[in-house]
């Protein structure tokens, strides 16, 4: 089952949708979108719990 994450979830104002078919496949293209779009160097803890928490079946 392919899992998504839409950045505007937590960024608002940004269309960007990650998709893959494992939830760590989704978060190195999150991780990618957001040092190259938002300018995050570093996920922290936190930060990967809003993104794991973000993340949907479909």
């Amino acid at each position: 089952m392919t899992k998504t994450l839409a950045c505007g979830d937590l960024m608002p104002g940004c269309d960007f949708v990650a998709e893959g078919e494992s939830e760590d496949e989704v978060l190195a293209k999150a991780a990618a979108h957001a040092k190259a779009a938002h300018g995050i160097e570093e996920v922290t803890e936190d930060l990967a719990a809003k993104v794991k928490a973000a993340i949907k079946d479909g």
